[in-house]
């Protein structure tokens, strides 16, 4: 098995190769642009490491890899038109670069361009890669509507939260795993399996990305830390202070999150002390380690040596325990 930078390099020196310059250059340039602005590459790393798991070399499974990214971004170009968000991973937005229809059509494009790559496959495993893409896509856009519909909502529950996550950012892991088992060739048992693994993993990887956004270092976290309270955002850590919190904890909370008159700072502060004084925050960490957990008991069905599975379960270990 290779290590995830080795992973991450044959991956991007494979993007590099394909994101070319093509005519009409307003339509390829801001989709280059988007797929060079870096990022963790997650998604991609894991179909080429389900591969090798499965018994596969992981360069077989780079049009997958690809097929996961180029979808994987072109979700952030929409969703950043919706929030009308300026900057992503720390550069202009592809609608605040170019434009917002130049945003609409590039994105479109990738989509098809994510299914495109599939053809690369003989039939069998297209017809099955094809079918899971078109489901979790399709999960992907109800997450992102669930997330659009709490925004004026006040009675997000936390099971309605943890579907919004699942959807929206789980099935997407689950799925890039899945694909590496597809081009393995691996058993149908052993395909939903891993996918599983990918999707306990993913809302583990949401939970905790909640939890950072609050608590996380400034200096390693890569984005604002209390960005989400100051969007008013109704996270994990939002629903746990209302679910545990005291009569006093859930008044001052919500009276805080309305008020617009104290400055970022203090109010960023207030909610964390919320969040902490609640019991919320370590709650949320709790909800990390059980959907952890139940990945790892996912791993002990799988068909594959002991020495894969201590991979894989060092993988979501670092994913629990990481600060960025």
């Amino acid at each position: 098995m290779q290590k995830i930078e080795s992973y991450q390099k044959l991956f991007i020196d494979y993007l590099n190769k394909y994101a070319v310059d093509k005519e009409p250059n307003n339509l390829y340039e801001p989709i280059n642009y988007i797929l060079k602005l870096g990022g963790k590459r997650l998604r991609p790393v894991l179909t080429l490491m389900t591969a090798e798991v499965f018994g596969t070399e992981a360069n077989l499974a780079l049009d997958a890899a690809l097929s996961v990214e180029v979808f994987h971004n072109f979700s952030l170009i929409h969703d950043d038109i919706m929030d009308d968000a300026p900057l992503r991973r720390g550069k202009q937005t592809v609608h605040e670069k170019w434009d917002l229809n130049t945003g609409i059509l590039s994105g479109d494009a990738m989509l098809i361009l994510a299914y495109q790559l599939f053809e690369n496959y003989e039939s069998q495993k297209f017809q099955s890669l094809a079918k899971l893409f078109s489901k979790t896509a399709l999960e992907v856009c109800e997450g992102q509507q669930y997330d659009i519909d709490f925004e004026t909502r006040n009675d997000v529950t936390i099971p309605e939260y943890l579907k919004m996550i699942e959807y929206k950012t789980a099935v997407l892991v689950g799925a890039a795993m899945k694909m590496g088992a597809i081009v393995a060739g691996a058993s149908q048992t052993d395909q939903q399996s891993i996918y599983d693994f990918g999707r306990y993993l993913g809302i583990a990887f949401q939970l905790q990305d909640d939890y950072l956004d609050a608590f996380g270092n400034p200096e390693t976290f890569g984005k604002q830390v209390g960005g989400d309270i100051l969007e008013n955002k109704k996270t994990y850590l939002y629903l746990k202070t209302l679910e545990l919190g005291s009569d006093l904890h859930q008044d001052l909370l919500l009276k805080t999150i309305n008020n617009d008159e104290i400055s970022d700072d203090l109010k960023v502060k207030s909610i964390k002390d919320l969040f902490t004084d609640s019991g919320a925050s370590s709650a949320t960490q709790e909800a990390v380690r059980e959907f952890t957990d139940e990945a790892f008991k996912v791993l002990e069905t799988l068909n594959i040596s002991e020495d894969k599975k201590q991979v894989l379960q060092l993988f979501g270990e670092q994913l629990l325990n990481r600060r960025v």
